[in-house]
């Protein structure tokens, strides 16, 4: 999963700090590396490393990103590679000079890459499939827009741009939500034919010149102060050019549209609208719900007080603590200071990590019985943990729900879920779960719960990407071979392995930008 932001200002104001504000709004959805590109006088300005974003931009290089159009991007690696040499924004020369952003996953990239290389003599310098992206977008507007010229110069059209895009949908499969520079033209935004990853766009007027914006999640346009338009559509392209005008074309055949559930269950910022559906609200449905088939299977419950799992708990478990009728209590003070777990290489430093993460309050276990409220169980360590820490501040009872249903297939569409052997529900009962992470009792959503308590707002989708809970794949291809491959390419030895060779090339590539 990442987080990317396109902004096109006014002729001769710099965008860097907005695109730098922007960023830090979506440090949520990636904290392994950070980067910006904008374009001035024909020239990239690049800044990427790895690392948060306070931790990557100073003022000297804050300095150098000069230009009114420029993108960003937060990355956490799906693939276990964590090199700075695959931090995003990624660029090309040719044609024109391109810059590209990429949050997704490329479910054909081996063929891609096959492609690329022999046919069309593209070299590759990582093993990241948004270089794969911007590759072969490079080449379909090459294809395009190589007879057009003004007075022998290169020129580009919008007609041109729509073109290459449709030719990308017809090449490219799995998910994708971009946000590319074309020098000297402008900012170029598309989102693949299911719309699997979110992407939405807004504006401003100052000084009564139109400002654009294109990012991840509607947080990160309106904390900047613009306004929201409405979300790039699946299959669609926007094309914003320099002097900031408003192109949009559908540029892929009309399939049934599948963005991903789990970015309401787990990713995005509830104060976030993801395709006209308020985070926020949909997790206050999935807490209701769960609520209910508890109340339906055991009525006379003796929960004393519902406690979130901090973060993403916290808003189902005030909808849970309401329908049960029971107190809601705050009963683990997080340290902010240490990223998501699940997403962690190696299982010992995500073992040593929760306890640093999380702390208990004595107060509010002691001789109680406790619901412990979570969005999600993928790998079962962390819940296992925080059921361990309840017992020992005194917890009479633990009890544990998740607001979503058993993970147990890979997710192929940009989420770096563990391989799948790693899944704790892989394989087993939800009794035999229970046994294993120590609850006194376990509940988990339904599948069909978890859509309907989702699908709200004024048109919600008519399927949403399910896979990681029922296997099914929205795009089609997913086969054996493939799932196996990512197996390998996911499990923790791949992982440990990957980390390890990445810092080998970064301390070759030990250069300041």
């Amino acid at each position: 999963m990442c987080g990317i932001i396109g902004i096109v200002g006014r002729e001769n104001v710099h965008v860097n700090q907005l695109i730098y504000d922007g960023l830090t709004v979506l440090q949520h959805r990636g904290q392994d590396a950070a980067g910006i590109m904008t374009d001035f006088n024909g020239q990239f300005r690049l800044r990427k490393s790895n690392g948060l974003v306070s931790d990557i931009f100073y003022t000297r290089h804050m300095r150098r990103l000069q230009g009114h159009v420029g993108i960003g991007h937060v990355r956490y690696p799906t693939a276990g590679s964590s090199s700075r040499s695959e931090a995003q924004p990624f660029y090309v020369n040719s044609p024109y000079g391109l810059g590209l952003a990429h949050n997704g996953n490329l479910t054909n990239a081996a063929e891609l890459q096959i492609q690329l290389t022999d046919q069309h003599h593209r070299h590759m310098n990582t093993t990241s499939d948004s270089e794969l992206l911007l590759n072969m977008l490079a080449v379909e507007l090459d294809s395009n827009g190589s007879s057009l010229s003004i007075e022998g110069a290169p020129h580009l059209d919008v007609e041109t741009v729509f073109s290459a895009v449709s030719n990308v949908h017809q090449r490219v499969e799995g998910s994708y939500a971009c946000v590319s520079i074309i020098s000297g033209y402008g900012l170029l935004a598309f989102r693949d034919p299911y719309g699997i990853r979110p992407l939405i766009f807004g504006t401003r007027e100052v000084d009564g010149r139109s400002e654009w914006i294109v990012a991840s999640e509607s947080v990160a346009i309106t904390a900047l102060g613009f306004d929201i338009v409405r979300d790039v559509e699946p299959g669609e392209a926007i094309f914003i050019s320099n002097s900031g005008h408003l192109f949009h074309r559908q540029c892929a055949e009309k399939v049934e549209a599948s963005p991903c559930i789990f970015e309401h269950v787990y990713f995005a910022r509830p104060d976030s609208v993801i395709d006209g559906i308020s985070v926020y609200h949909a997790r206050l449905n999935q807490g209701d719900v769960l609520a209910k088939r508890i109340l339906e299977q055991w009525p006379d419950h003796d929960i004393d007080a519902v406690i979130p799992v901090p973060d993403s708990g916290r808003i189902a478990a005030l909808q849970m603590a309401k329908a049960l009728d029971v107190p809601y209590r705050e009963g683990f003070v997080k340290n902010r200071y240490v990223g998501r777990t699940f997403i962690m290489p190696g299982q010992a430093l995500r073992e040593k990590s929760v306890r640093r993460k999380l702390n208990a309050i004595e107060h509010e276990f002691s001789g109680k019985n406790i619901l412990l409220v979570d969005d999600s169980i993928v790998r079962g360590t962390t819940s296992a943990q925080i059921i361990e820490m309840a017992r020992d501040v005194g917890a009479s009872k633990v009890y544990f729900a998740s607001a979503a249903p058993p993970v147990r297939y890979p997710n192929v569409y940009g989420i770096d879920m563990p391989a799948i052997n790693e899944f704790i529900a892989d394989g087993k009962s939800i009794d035999e779960i229970n046994a294993i992470i120590g609850s006194d009792r376990l509940f988990y959503q339904s599948l069909e719960d978890l859509i309907e308590a989702t699908s709200i707002g004024s048109n919600p989708p008519s399927r949403f990407d399910t896979s990681c809970f029922n296997g099914e794949y929205v795009t089609g291809g997913i086969d054996q071979a493939y799932l196996d491959a990512l197996n390998a390419s996911r499990n923790d030895t791949a992982k440990v392995e990957s980390n390890e060779d990445d810092e080998i090339v970064d301390m070759h590539n030990d250069t300041e930008d």
